[in-house]
């Protein structure tokens, strides 16, 4: 059935999957978090509110948000031309999977801390707390499980993307998957590699899940 399979090109593939998929997570972990508490900071009712900072934030997330991957990728060819020094390969995709996922993972983070948000802020001015410390100590640690769940859901998506990235030459298995299973009809090299990212995302589900429920125990 596997008649196809070059175990040399897949694990090259799969490297290049993860590797993708953990750099661009991360830093659109420690992106997307800071815009969203921007987002929520700034916004109506909250502890800093600040109309012109919000509008401008929202509009940028809501804009950057609403362009299809695959032409956000064409977009930003001569940007990533500029910082990477070239198209093709997985550290050519970083910028454009960063850039995607950041401000959906924003919008994320902003939905969990005002789910909670009002009624923290109120107890924490009763005792007197700074708005920072309401944020940095009360708020976050209060909706670390949303903003866990916020995550995963963005990396899930984020590997989605690395395969939409590697039919246009990004590498990983969506390109084996695309140049041999599809262009050549190796079937079982599309099934391969489908298992292969499936087996990815199950993993990262169950990191989430772990994590979330150490926090519940604690």
């Amino acid at each position: 059935m596997f008649s196809n399979i070059d175990n040399e090109a897949f694990i090259k593939a799969f490297q290049e999957t993860i590797f993708m998929s953990f750099v661009s997570t991360l830093f659109v972990f420690i992106f997307g978090l800071l815009l969203g508490i921007t987002l929520f900071a700034t916004g109506k009712q909250s502890i800093n509110q600040n109309k012109i900072i919000y509008q401008i934030s929202s509009i940028i997330t809501n804009i950057l948000r609403s362009i299809p991957f695959l032409i956000l990728i064409v977009l930003l060819v001569p940007f990533t031309k500029l910082i990477v020094g070239t198209i093709l390969g997985a550290k050519a995709a970083l910028p454009a999977l960063i850039i995607g996922a950041t401000p959906y993972y924003a919008r994320l983070v902003e939905l969990t801390l005002n789910e909670k948000g009002k009624y923290l802020i109120e107890t924490g001015q009763a005792f007197g707390a700074s708005n920072y410390k309401i944020i940095t100590k009360i708020i976050i640690p209060e909706s670390l499980i949303g903003i866990i769940r916020g995550i995963t859901v963005t990396a899930i998506m984020i590997v989605g993307y690395t395969s939409i990235a590697g039919a246009i030459g990004a590498g990983g298995l969506g390109n084996l998957a695309y140049l041999y299973g599809f262009t050549r009809n190796q079937i079982d090299v599309t099934i391969l590699a489908t298992l292969l990212i499936i087996g990815i995302i199950l993993f990262i589900q169950l990191i989430s899940d772990i994590l979330i429920k150490k926090i519940q125990k604690t």
